[in-house]
């Protein structure tokens, strides 16, 4: 019988003449995913001898993560600031730079203990409205999507969280279909951003498994962001801010399309890898 240990070594091996990156940790994601434990706890059963049924099941994942199916995907979950949401091909993965978002948006703020009016555009699984409902429980937040999919999903994770009943869903191209009464404090988007030669150059994970209408825009990207910046400014109250990530290219039109607008107290804020990655705009 095969032992643990000897699983992770040839799913490892495998996984590497694949192409996948860290083949050795995806590996031990997977076989620690198939039995159900923590990925270090699978450390403490190296020795462990599998029945051919968990063989399978590991099998049947390393496969899909070696045809380049994103880790999460295969998995079913990714945790995203403090919380573990459900992720599948409705919406895009949450990624790191999406957290540091959600914490400038909540930094911005101030006090948390305030009812703020909040939205999230493109809201897909749900990541951002979930982590700024977990933040700020006095919050009242919208969730808006233009795939039907993608707000299935994002209910889901709320039930999940336990915090269905802190979020209104929308089902709206960006501000077509959506409009409350009032405006907001906070505006906050993770929109499609990338260029068609972004797509090209893209790891196959992303290019070939992730929902395009959620990656790519027109205008080299820029389409999508300038709708939202054009549609928040009358949507937000005096003093509301608009937290959008973009694109590394998009900085200088956007900050320049910010202050055409009306905006306010324009800036550009790098990401933790130094890149040109967020916008701030108060009105």
């Amino acid at each position: 019988m095969l032992t643990v240990l000897e699983v992770v070594q040839r799913s490892s091996a495998f996984l590497e003449g694949k192409g996948v990156e860290s083949p050795r940790l995806n590996a031990e994601w997977l076989i620690a995913a198939a039995l159900g434990m923590d990925r270090m706890k699978l450390y403490m059963q190296f020795d462990r001898p599998l029945k051919e049924a968990e063989l399978a099941e590991m099998r049947s994942m390393v496969a899909r993560r070696a045809k380049r199916e994103p880790l999460q995907y295969v998995i079913g979950t990714a945790p995203f600031h403090e919380l573990d949401l459900k992720v599948d091909s409705r919406a895009l993965i949450p990624r790191p730079e999406t957290e540091q978002l959600v914490e400038l948006a909540i930094d911005s703020l101030g006090e948390n203990d305030v009812p703020y009016r909040i939205v999230d555009l493109g809201t897909g699984s749900g990541a951002i409205a979930l982590a700024l409902a977990f933040a700020l429980p006095r919050a009242e937040l919208f969730a808006v999507d233009a795939s039907r999919d993608a707000l299935e999903l994002a209910q889901e994770n709320a039930l999940r969280c336990g915090l269905q009943n802190r979020v209104t869903y929308v089902l709206s191209d960006w501000f077509s279909d959506f409009d409350p009464e009032g405006p907001f404090d906070l505006i906050i988007s993770n929109p499609p951003y990338l260029t068609d030669e972004e797509m090209k150059t893209a790891e196959p994970e992303v290019r070939d498994f992730e929902p395009l209408s959620a990656l790519r825009a027109d205008r080299e990207g820029l389409s999508d962001l300038e709708q939202i910046v054009r549609g928040a400014f009358e949507r937000l109250k005096p003093g509301g801010i608009l937290w959008l990530e973009t694109g590394i290219g998009h900085r200088s039109a956007l900050l320049d399309l910010c202050s055409e607008v009306g905006y306010s107290d324009c800036l550009g804020c790098d990401d933790w890898s130094g890149r040109p990655r967020f916008i701030k705009a108060t009105r």
